[in-house]
């Protein structure tokens, strides 16, 4: 089934489907180490990630909690998670507006297979 990727081109920067993914994961398992882990990236590059994301918006997504008895971690900002919602909404109306597109394309796609 024929999917569409959404990457938002925006002054300052890009949000896709990535650094969504991440967000939700970082939501998810309340920790950057284990949502990079959750996609096989490493802590550096999912700091660095949410680092980007955190100067794109020119505050907070995400925000770390030092350590204590409980260990460390992340949570999303009020910020991060209408960024999140409305970048889903956005995929969502975008995939249904472009359905009859995409299985047209993929009818054309499996006719030369078939050939």
């Amino acid at each position: 089934m024929p999917t569409i990727s959404l990457r938002f081109d925006l002054d300052g920067g890009r949000l896709g489907p990535g650094k969504v993914d991440l967000l939700e994961r970082i939501d998810t398992f309340g920790s950057i180490a284990a949502a990079g882990r959750s996609v096989g990236m490493s802590y550096r590059r999912a700091w660095y990630l949410v680092a980007d994301i955190n100067d794109l918006f020119g505050r907070p997504l995400v925000e770390k909690h030092h350590g204590g008895k409980a260990g460390g971690g992340a949570s999303l900002t009020e910020l991060g998670r209408m960024v999140v919602d409305r970048y889903r909404e956005a995929e969502r109306a975008t995939a249904d507006v472009s359905q009859a597109h995409l299985a047209a394309l993929q009818a054309e796609i499996d006719a030369a297979r078939d050939d």
